[in-house]
């Protein structure tokens, strides 16, 4: 099973994996906390210079092994930053086994940014729907690197995880006990479905996504939306990759304007290529590849000075995309598109990318528009169909339009392929 699928609520023990020569005593006290509401849990030492003080049911020795080298060996190299790497696939690694013989339950970890990384590695070798909960200073910053595409719980500790204190006690009594009503409550069950369809939605898509997402409802077809916020771009490549859906309607792909121009909400490189690897139909479309997305005003970069900025909120601020970059994101789309042997058909709205581009709207510009069209035309191979529409993205029709597309590519209608 793919860290990234979905599992039922776990059987087996909550672990506790933390660097015991420096956290034994708060591990300590949460592995008593469990105890006392009657869950088992199996404690993991990740830590590598000082003696354990409390004992582990899973040591160092095995960890590092697990991770492909010996405790000895990670000691006697003296690299921090190699160490916290073995450490951590090994950890991962020895979860993972132990979740798939039904002994996981859920993760809690304590610590540090070392204790972060480590709860981001085992994140990814674990499926949604497993608990996972780090207690940790890291998660007042940028925590991007720790959750990954998880869904990883965090708390923030106050002070920091140094001792039992009149803070930390309330704090770490807080997780244990958060954790026991995630083991201890029952069990979530969905409706299975035999079909399940992604799609990438932003604020200014909404109507069109929500329409799709009712109509597809209306044939038992369930939908999973993901925000194009560049960690839910990178969510909903990854899951594609996981073969969890029958098809994709990625209807939002704002995200590659943000990777090709420096704006806050890129999903990476490899945005709108997991479909096309998987061999995974989808019907695709430009929704709000007329804005880049930046912060707060001041942070908009100096280069961009003189440009169509609107504020979205304080936090936001948007930037339209001219025609030179438009053209250049049509050749982008066209050749990630390209590569793909499945379903694939390409549906643009003419008459505005999104909410806010439509006739009489702050970032309505038909030649910007038109430029990202023709490089589509131009640069989309043959064996792709591409279908421009004289309507908005938000226009009941266009949403039509995407569900019908939907339904060949599930087979639902003649004319699939």
């Amino acid at each position: 099973m793919s860290g990234h699928a979905v599992a039922a609520r776990g059987t087996g023990k909550v672990v506790l994996a933390g660097a015991l020569d420096t956290k034994s005593e708060e591990y300590g006290f949460v592995r008593d906390r469990l105890t006392a509401a009657g869950v088992e849990s199996t404690v993991l030492d990740f830590g590598v210079l000082g003696d354990a003080v409390m004992r582990p049911d899973v040591d160092r020795a095995a960890v590092a092994a697990a991770g492909g080298s010996s405790i000895t060996d990670v000691r006697s190299r003296g690299d921090r930053n190699d160490a916290m790497v073995i450490m951590a696939t090994g950890a991962a690694s020895e979860i993972r086994r132990r979740f798939d013989d039904g002994e996981v339950a859920a993760v809690i970890v304590l610590g540090g940014s070392n204790a972060g990384y480590v709860m981001g590695r085992i994140c990814e070798a674990l499926p949604i729907g497993i608990p996972k909960i780090l207690v940790s200073t890291i998660v007042a910053g940028d925590t991007r690197p720790y959750v990954g595409t998880s869904d990883l719980t965090m708390m923030y500790p106050v002070v920091d995880i140094a001792g039992l204190n009149s803070i930390s006690v309330p704090v770490l009594s807080r997780a244990a006990d958060a954790c026991i009503g995630m083991v201890s409550g029952a069990a979530t069950i969905q409706a299975s479905t035999t079909r399940s369809v992604a799609a990438s939605m932003f604020g200014v898509t909404t109507t069109c996504v929500t329409a799709v997402h009712d109509a597809l409802a209306a044939e038992s077809i369930e939908t999973h939306v993901f925000h194009a916020n560049g960690t839910g771009g990178r969510t909903l490549e990854a899951l594609i990759r996981s073969g969890m859906f029958s098809a994709v309607a990625d209807l939002t792909t704002t995200e590659l304007a943000d990777e090709f121009l420096g704006g806050v909400c890129s999903a990476g490189p490899h945005r709108l290529e997991a479909a096309a690897a998987t061999r995974t139909p989808q019907v695709v479309s430009v929704g709000a590849l007329d804005m880049v997305n930046f912060g707060a005003r001041d942070t908009v970069p100096s280069s961009f000075e003189g440009r169509l900025l609107i504020a979205h909120n304080p936090a936001v601020t948007l930037m339209r995309t001219s025609a030179e970059e438009c053209a250049e994101l049509g050749s982008i789309l066209a050749r990630k598109l390209n590569a793909a042997e499945a379903f694939t058909e390409v549906l643009v709205p003419s008459a505005g990318f999104s909410q806010i581009s439509v006739d009489g709207g702050p970032f309505h510009d038909p030649a910007a528009d038109r430029a990202l069209i023709a490089s589509l035309e131009r640069d989309l191979d043959d064996h792709i169909p591409l279908r421009v529409l004289d309507v908005h993205i938000n226009d009941p029709r266009f949403a039509a339009e995407v569900t019908r597309t939907l339904s060949r590519a599930l087979g639902l209608t003649e004319g699939a392929s």
